[in-house]
């Protein structure tokens, strides 16, 4: 049976016995309202540990002004029901005063430099170290053999593998494959927010991202094939922030030539802001 924990004492008690026992622990962080995507985490993790620890967790710090933190959908009792279905030996629901213990507003920031200024570094400023303040937090809290994130969220994937290694947690990532809806929309618990209309209109980011693929390895320039799906994206009523090609770094490639790509998008549809992403070519980090 699964333990649900809001105290840190006894979510560092329950851990410290696991290591006694020499087992094996991974980590799924999440912000709630779970999906079929979250659960594949979950099966990821239990494929690669002996015990499963998942977070639900809405993090103030890495919402913007504006953005979506107080209408941010939350789900605790579904939540806890799904990750016991799917395996989960703990669920950690800390509070925002133990998570921030002086506030949100004063508390020690992460902030990881480079591949955060860019894409939704640029659009969201301030996100990035949001998210790298949450997750070091919590990888310290739990202090993980392994840790499992995404592949929707490239940049915060990115920007994580960044802070293990610069900040030496002993902790292995595991990066799961994006899940999607039966017309190739990426799951998301924003997709909720989409209107009847919108719903279907939201799966051309999907196509669009087919299209770039199709289009570079064809041969296309990076100019014109991020231009082409940019004019598509608006054309079916999308107001869009980027759609762009990238080296699997997130650099800019001089050109379409050969190499790993990224395909990323960035688009908001009514009042709903979607990301989804896009990965092809030969190259170690260019599956999922």
């Amino acid at each position: 049976m699964m333990e649900t924990i809001r105290e840190l004492p006894r979510l560092r008690t329950l851990i410290a016995g696991w290591r006694r026992e020499e087992l094996r622990v991974a980590f799924v962080p999440t912000m709630g309202n779970l999906h079929a995507g979250h659960f594949s985490l979950l099966r990821l993790a239990r494929e690669h540990a002996d015990r499963v620890v998942a977070s639900v967790f809405v993090n103030p710090t890495q919402f913007g002004p504006g953005e979506d933190f107080e209408r941010y959908p939350r789900t605790p009792e579904a939540d806890a029901a799904g990750l016991e279905a799917a395996g989960c030996d703990a669920l950690w629901l800390p509070s925002v005063d133990t998570m921030y213990p002086f506030g949100p507003q004063a508390t020690v920031q992460v902030s990881v430099p480079g591949v955060t200024s860019v894409l939704e570094g640029a659009h969201r400023p301030g996100h990035f170290d949001g998210v790298a303040t949450v997750v070091a937090r919590l990888f310290n809290q739990v202090q993980p053999d392994i840790a499992v994130f995404g592949r929707k969220d490239y940049q915060q994937l990115a920007v994580i593998r960044y802070l293990v290694r610069d900040l030496a947690f002993p902790i292995q990532l595991l990066a799961g494959a994006t899940l999607r809806e039966a017309d190739g929309l990426a799951m998301s618990s924003r997709n909720q927010y989409l209107s009847a209309a919108e719903r279907p209109v939201a799966a051309e980011i999907h196509r669009v991202l087919l299209q770039m693929r199709q289009e570079t390895l064809a041969g296309g320039g990076r100019d014109a094939v991020e231009q082409a799906a940019r004019a598509r994206l608006t054309a079916a009523g999308f107001a869009v922030d980027y759609a762009v090609l990238r080296r699997p770094d997130l650099s800019e490639p001089a050109d379409a030539g050969p190499g790993p790509r990224v395909a990323l998008v960035a688009a908001r549809l009514g009042r709903t802001r979607l990301i989804d992403n896009l990965a092809f070519g030969k190259g170690p980090s260019a599956s999922g």
